[in-house]
């Protein structure tokens, strides 16, 4: 179904507008809008993907064949809503996938929530279009993830976010990577227009080395830090396993602070100087994520709630490694649900975390049988599969050509 850029493209190709976050930006979910674009386009039933992206201070994305960017909005602008729509107008697709989760177009209440309206706007403007939403503010704890200071703030918070998701399906169609997400949605808010659809593995990649990486190993998270994925019980783990003995061991503190906690990775930084063996590699642009990944013994995931579907952990799938993992909320949906494996901890307790971590570097067997069973689970699907099955979706809710 897929062709070159010189192939022939279907009489009936379509112009799919795709709404996301994207690099070299580093708002949230810009590898999945990244890798939903790149699969999209050589499609032979895709005229052209649209890419209304996020203007960022780190510059344009690269040209991508078959492709056209437009710069629709900023995070946490107040204009993004007619931005977006004016865009959206000119730009004239046939149908737009929105990838979003809650706080994709800000942090901040007012253009956070507003960005959530233009799904059910633009539909009132006749262009169709297919949500993949990624979390549920239902399941989010709004303390963990910064988005409230206080319980009654978490309150108000929860309510605002089932008005935002009733608003979200006003879309033609919602699809969610998590089977619990969808029949929630049609118990809790009688919705009929959602649909499950696999989150599909970035990349289509051969069976990695499953064999023990050389000394120092490397216990590895990667990351948005600073809110519900805080590192300091991951550090105290790492210092714990230092006292125990462990002398050939590294610790990768990968990725950037989350927009909630600006400043936290350096303060983790200033307060753990002295500890050996640490580092941070900052932001990882998407050509090293392999690197990164394939360097590391076990992923841990230092998380105490979770907000969907962990892209992350279908990173470490793809690339054959063991994982540490806590058993919270929709991550435990997503083990069990997906077949992925690892060791358990539980979330706040760093000898926990030390005891699940020594278990992988104490069993060399062991972690390739883990690193094994995640490379199943996260490859099962491509994305390249996954973007035909929402294009399918899309001519589902178009209107018949005459």
């Amino acid at each position: 179904m897929s062709g070159t850029p010189d192939a022939p493209r279907d009489a009936h190709a379509l112009t799919v507008g795709v709404v996301t976050a994207f690099p070299p930006g580093r708002n949230s979910l810009n590898e999945f809008g990244y890798h939903l674009v790149r699969h999209l386009a050589p499609l032979d039933d895709v005229a052209e993907v649209v890419a209304y992206v996020d203007e960022t201070d780190a510059g344009a994305p690269e040209p991508m064949p078959g492709v056209r960017f437009v710069a629709a909005w900023r995070f946490n602008a107040l204009t993004n809503v007619v931005r977006v729509l004016l865009a959206l107008r000119r730009t004239k697709p046939d149908a737009v996938i929105w990838n979003l989760q809650f706080a994709t177009f800000g942090d901040q209440r007012i253009p956070g929530a507003l960005g959530l309206f233009l799904p059910a706007l633009a539909r009132l403007m006749g262009v169709r279009s297919l949500v993949v939403l990624h979390n549920l503010a239902d399941n989010v704890d709004m303390q963990e993830a910064g988005f409230a200071s206080s319980p009654l703030q978490a309150r108000i918070m929860r309510l605002a976010g089932r008005i935002l998701t009733r608003v979200l399906l006003r879309a033609d169609l919602v699809a969610v990577t998590i089977p619990r997400y969808v029949e929630f949605l049609r118990e809790e808010y009688g919705a009929r227009n959602v649909l499950l659809a696999p989150h599909g593995s970035f990349e289509e990649v051969q069976e990695p080395d499953f064999s023990p990486r050389p000394a120092p190993r490397q216990i590895m998270a990667f990351g948005k830090w600073g809110t519900y994925k805080r590192v300091e019980v991951l550090v105290d783990a790492y210092r714990l396993l230092q006292e125990r003995g462990y002398d050939d061991i590294a610790l990768v503190l990968a990725g950037t602070d989350s927009p909630n906690a600006a400043g936290y990775m350096a303060g983790i930084a200033a307060a753990n100087a002295d500890l050996p063996g640490l580092s941070f590699t900052g932001y990882v642009a998407e050509e090293d994520v392999p690197r990164v990944f394939g360097d590391a013994t076990v992923v841990a995931f230092p998380y105490t709630s979770t907000t969907g579907s962990s892209g992350v952990l279908h990173q470490a799938g793809e690339y054959g490694r063991a994982v540490a993992l806590p058993r919270v909320g929709d991550l435990v949906d997503i083990i069990e649900e997906e077949g992925f494996t690892g060791e358990y901890f539980e979330p706040t307790d760093p000898a926990s975390l030390a005891d699940a971590l020594a278990r992988i570097l104490d069993d060399p067997e062991h972690a390739e049988e883990i690193g094994r069973r995640n490379f199943v689970a996260a490859t099962g699907i491509p994305m390249s599969e996954v973007v035909q099955w929402h294009l399918l979706h899309l001519r589902r809710i178009l209107p018949v050509p005459r």
